[in-house]
């Protein structure tokens, strides 16, 4: 199993909003960076990833989600009425894929930007690196128990 981190802005989608689906499941479409896409194709059903706010005056990790279904064509890159649409992308040969995402845990302490950056063996983490913008990327084991650490929670 595999452990990853994926980024949403709350205000589109946000660990509450995927609460409230049925199943708590629901699609992970419009990754448009071709690094993050692979992630995206890299990941198996049942690998677990966090679930982290960006843009937003708290950014953070405020839950985990596992990967229910495995990288599938992105519909949205089809339909040119969507933001995502990419006319270079057909269903024969799609460029963007997603991936199906169940909540299995909300943190009642999320783990905030602040304090992953101020932890020290979390100072090679891809997330705060300078430059890092990807939405979609891997995480360590070590940096995984961590990042729970900092949650209060534990390893699950």
């Amino acid at each position: 199993m595999h452990h990853w981190l994926m980024k949403s802005e709350p205000d589109v989608f946000s660990v509450t909003d995927l609460a409230r689906r049925p199943r708590r499941q629901a699609p992970w479409d419009g990754v448009r960076n071709y690094q993050a896409r692979n992630f995206l194709r890299a990941m198996k059903k049942g690998d677990l990833a966090f679930f982290y706010h960006s843009s937003c005056p708290a950014p953070g990790v405020y839950g985990i989600v596992e990967i229910a279904r495995e990288a599938y064509p992105d519909p949205t890159a089809f339909d040119p009425t969507s933001q995502y649409y990419d006319p270079k992308s057909t269903p024969a040969q799609p460029r963007w894929f997603m991936v199906n995402v169940r909540l299995k845990r909300v943190f009642r302490s999320p783990a905030l930007l602040d304090a992953i950056r101020n932890e020290k063996s979390l100072r090679a983490m891809q997330l705060v690196q300078r430059g890092s913008r990807l939405s979609v990327m891997p995480v360590t084991a070590r940096e995984w128990k961590t990042i729970l650490k900092l949650t209060g929670e534990k390893n699950k």
